[in-house]
């Protein structure tokens, strides 16, 4: 609850910015209009979502902040004199924070740009748009003020994260572009119209959203008193150097634009068509990995790379009993406790709740066949909802049935835990779509199986889908190959189709920049390539 003077206060220090700044902002655009435009149903849902997803990614930005806070060894506490010569394994420390953070900070600007037309809506749903887009802009304006506040102390951050990006597909000067856009008076004088519109029309909907508003704006507040100024001058020249004529983020004019585009232009359908996916089903086997890439699925935000998401193919009951009809496995399955052997009635009678989802026909009739770790926790989904996607690879393990069972048994255990937007591989309460994998293939004593390559992100030691890649294009043609390219599926943005491609060109596809689509021309190459 604010008071009468928290009130008074904040318009005080509303009304002193928008004159002291002499800024003209269109107030017009902002203020809420009773148009009488009622919500359709889809907008309701991508309200809903979009104020779960800019809590997370919210909490995405906060947990680089705290990683870079807790780091002084990366990112000193105190000004240096001199900049350091960084190490090539602390750049890489480095550049994985900021990659992360210009994720999460790449999707919070989509969510402002997809309710910047809130007014346009009625109340209840009007005063839900304009609150989540306000989250995301708070969100974004503080945490950045608080990064460049603390990169600032190193003057070697302003030519290591001014360097090109490429697995984000980022040209140079991105630091200095994005300390232009939040510290610059504009900006300031920006958020100082969107605190005018939250405190003249400050409802009850989403109390949790104006909690997360209220800390962030606190925070801003503080920096504006004199630090913002100061940190412009301080950096005036790497700004002026580095923006030229744009004060925005490519991302923002770019990416963010092709994300709100992609989206509407294409809601209903991927570049992968159903046919394409009913003519993989004959070629599958218990067992095969996914790796798929769909535009913008929430739990890509924050991953690494061109490949963000994996899936363990499970199949169905009648699929499973005659692939594992195996005198192998029904050895195994005896020394599980099921002195038939078979391998169906354990997978029923240690899990059986999950067995029963695991069964349950799914939208359109189709029915299970892979276990995946997306937004909704650990989920059973068809194949048709899951290669439904934009290019798509599946990758065979050489290892036997017993193997194989045993990692589906595996995977089972972690049906119906949710998913894990802290990607912290140590626990097991929730779980990221790789860790799903990499925890089903664990390598056990006695039994082949699968091992992954490690990175570390924040701190965190974990596995992507874009780092299982990388690994296979290592391993290939080598003993030490681990699994076989069944298909790849590569999809085309600008013909807006998938076309099957060789294992070549799947081997060098973790070298993508993230964004790999935007620099695609019809040929479904790189521009320039």
């Amino acid at each position: 609850m604010i008071d009468s003077t928290s009130n008074a206060r904040h318009r005080s220090r509303t009304r002193f910015w928008l004159i002291r700044l002499a800024i003209v902002v269109p107030l017009l655009f902002l203020v809420p209009v009773n148009s009488g435009k009622i919500a359709t149903a889809e907008q309701t849902k991508q309200i809903k979502q979009d104020h779960a997803a800019v809590c997370i990614y919210r909490a995405g930005l906060q947990q680089v902040i705290e990683y870079v806070e807790k780091t002084p060894a990366l990112f000193p506490e105190t000004k240096l004199a001199e900049p350091r010569l960084l190490k090539r394994e602390e750049k890489e420390l480095v550049w994985a924070a900021w990659k992360r953070y210009l994720d999460y900070l790449v999707a919070l600007d989509a969510i402002s740009q997809r309710h910047a037309g809130y007014w346009k809506l009625e109340k209840a749903e009007r005063e839900e748009s304009f609150l989540i887009a306000y989250a995301a802009h708070a969100a974004k304006h503080r945490f950045t003020l608080q990064l460049v506040h603390r990169l600032t102390n190193d003057p070697a951050f302003d030519t290591l994260l001014n360097e090109p990006v490429p697995e984000l597909g980022l040209p140079s000067g991105i630091f200095a572009k994005l300390k232009f856009r939040f510290i610059s008076l504009i900006q300031a004088g920006e958020f100082a119209a969107w605190e005018a519109i939250y405190k003249a029309e400050r409802g009850r909907l989403m109390a949790e959203l104006r909690t997360l508003i209220d800390a962030d704006t606190e925070v801003i507040w503080k920096f504006s008193k004199g630090r913002g100024e100061k940190l412009l001058l301080q950096n005036a020249l790497q700004i002026v150097k580095g923006t030229a004529r744009q004060a925005v983020l490519p991302v923002q004019t770019a990416v963010s634009e092709w994300m709100g585009d992609t989206k509407v232009a294409r809601v209903n359908y991927s570049l992968i068509s159903a046919e394409q996916i009913a003519a993989l089903l004959p070629k599958l086997e218990p067992g095969d990995i996914f790796l798929e890439r769909r535009s913008w699925y929430l739990s890509n935000i924050g991953l690494p790379g061109f490949w963000p998401h994996a899936a363990l193919f499970i199949s169905t009951p009648e699929e499973r009993v005659k692939f594992f009809n195996d005198d192998e496995v029904r050895a195994w399955v005896k020394t599980q406790g099921r002195v038939d052997g078979d391998f169906e009635a354990l997978l029923k009678e240690k899990y059986p709740q999950t067995y029963a989802l695991g069964i349950k026909p799914q939208e359109h009739d189709h029915r299970p066949r892979l276990l995946e770790a997306i937004s909704e926790g650990v989920s059973f989904t068809t194949l048709e909802h899951s290669a439904d996607c934009d290019s798509l690879a599946v990758l065979r393990p050489r290892l036997g049935k017993v193997e194989k069972a045993r990692a589906i048994l595996r995977a089972f255990h972690f049906a119906g835990r949710p998913y894990d937007f802290d990607f912290d591989f140590q626990t097991d309460s929730a779980l990221v779509c790789t860790e799903l994998v990499c925890k089903a293939y664990e390598p056990v004593k006695g039994q082949r199986a699968l091992t992954f390559p490690i990175s570390e992100v924040l701190g965190r030691q974990l596995t992507s889908a874009n780092d299982m890649v990388r690994q296979f294009d290592e391993q290939f043609g080598t003993p030490s190959q681990q699994l076989d390219l069944l298909i790849f599926l590569d999809g085309i943005e600008k013909e807006k189709r998938a076309v099957v491609v060789d294992v070549a060109e799947f081997r060098a596809s973790h070298k993508r920049p993230k964004w790999h689509i935007l620099l695609q021309n019809g040929n479904g190459r790189k521009n320039g390539q």
